[in-house]
């Protein structure tokens, strides 16, 4: 009589393999995930900025003025941005005044 089936040994192995593999999958895939987070709040602040730029232009605003964030927020007719962006990674922004750029608190979440 034939018996089919995996040894206690097989299958050991196959769940050895698959651990060896989650070891180097998990810590790439949360890398990457930091960086979309990073580089998508970066996308957010040029945002921010633009519409911070355009707002000073058509208000006839200096370099002192500070906007808020319902000067920039609008319906698409009204509005620099239709809404105010949110930190993917939980972060808050500062819009600042003229002079300074769009901040976010989160280490590295930076306008280059």
């Amino acid at each position: 009589m034939k018996r089919r089936g995996f040894t206690l040994v097989e299958i050991m192995i196959v769940i050895m393999i698959i651990g060896v593999l989650s070891v180097i999958a998990v810590p790439n895939f949360l890398s990457a995930r930091t960086n979309s987070q990073k580089n998508s709040c970066i996308a957010n602040l040029h945002t921010i900025e633009s519409a911070k730029e355009q707002w000073a232009m058509d208000n006839s605003k200096g370099t002192t003025a500070t906007p808020t964030s319902s000067d920039l927020v609008g319906s698409v007719t009204d509005g620099y941005i239709k809404y105010f962006p949110t930190c993917p990674a939980g972060g808050s922004y500062t819009i600042g005044n003229m002079v300074t750029r769009p901040k976010c608190d989160k280490t590295g979440h930076v306008l280059p």
